[in-house]
């Protein structure tokens, strides 16, 4: 544990000297194991400068996902968190933990997807270093049809969680994305597990992912045009530890009481689409042009056609139009 207790120290004191006396009496270990964990974190990619006579000093800018990073700062019992630099999808990798009897509560952080994942089976780009990917294992007493109300659960969290972070007000677009400065900066894809006999869920896993900064070779041209990043070229100490844990707190907080209606009022107010004129898509069928007009309590899209005739879009995908 002497690696995960040296940075949680140094994480106390971002940009600041520890001495290596310091560390080693109040962990009650000798300085040289101070060391040792010192050199196994710069392996690990955190930027620690040491100088004698001052000590050892966490870089402010140093972003490195790890689970001691995110479990430290977490107030919400129930919650484990396993973190991998690189995954194939948290998703994926998840469901099948969840149908080995995992238990509620676990979360898998990434820095990196190599298969992210989607809604409608795309793809989801997932570069290392510059996004943080998770996904959350819920066992929920819920019917199948209430799972939309745990995607509000985490659009909302997420918002929260990023605006206590930043200056920033974030739009949702129903019913799991998330806008800021007119570019999708947060994708949210919610699967469940049936239960045939109860007609319940077993389990549901809600992934997030989240672009916090510009990737080093800038987005995929494809993806330019739509694609922002929430946080740019400023300066956040740990960010994505703090975000991870942010954003856990807050959805396993809401997620005990879905359908509450603080909950809908938050997720209605950061709407970007209400009042506005829309395109229904469907896989295979032309767009269908109507103008969003309100949300239902169960997360329904009240819509109107261009006939006048009022519709309720319970789920599929839309797209804005310019007004």
């Amino acid at each position: 544990m002497t690696k995960e207790q040296v940075l949680a120290i140094l994480q106390e004191h971002p940009d600041q000297f520890v001495s290596g006396e310091t560390l080693a009496s109040g962990l009650s270990v000798s300085r040289t194991a101070v060391w040792k964990a010192v050199e196994q974190l710069r392996r690990e990619g955190y930027s620690i400068s040491s100088v004698n006579r001052l000590g050892h000093r966490l870089s402010s800018v140093s972003d490195v996902l790890s689970e001691e990073g995110i479990r430290s700062r977490l107030t919400v019992p129930g919650l484990q968190v396993r973190v991998f630099p690189t995954i194939s999808s948290t998703n994926t990798v998840l469901k099948q933990m969840a149908s080995e009897d995992a238990p509620a509560g676990l979360a898998l952080v990434a820095g990196e997807q190599t298969a992210g994942r989607g809604r409608l089976g795309r793809s989801f780009y997932s570069p290392s270093g510059s996004g943080l990917y998770l996904s959350l294992l819920l066992r929920p007493e819920l019917d199948a049809s209430d799972a939309v109300r745990l995607t509000a659960c985490a659009a909302v969290s997420v918002a929260e969680a990023i605006e206590e972070l930043a200056d920033v007000r974030l739009e949702i677009k129903w019913v799991n994305d998330l806008w800021l400065g007119g570019k999708k900066v947060c994708g949210i894809l919610t699967e469940a597990g049936l239960d045939c006999e109860t007609g319940r869920m077993s389990y549901v896993i809600i992934g997030i992912g989240i672009n916090t900064r510009v990737p080093a070779c800038d987005f995929p041209e494809d993806l330019r045009q739509i694609a922002g990043a929430v946080f740019g070229d400023r300066p956040v100490p740990d960010l994505r530890n703090r975000l991870a844990a942010l954003v856990l707190d807050r959805l396993m907080t809401c997620s005990s009481d879905p359908a509450s209606p603080v909950l809908f009022e938050k997720y209605r107010s950061r709407s970007m689409v209400l009042g506005r004129p829309i395109q229904i898509l469907s896989p295979g069928q032309d767009p269908v042009p109507a103008t969003a007009v309100g949300l239902a309590p169960d997360y329904s899209l009240q819509v109107r056609m261009e006939d006048g005739s009022l519709r309720l879009l319970r789920s599929g995908e839309i797209s804005i139009r310019p007004f």
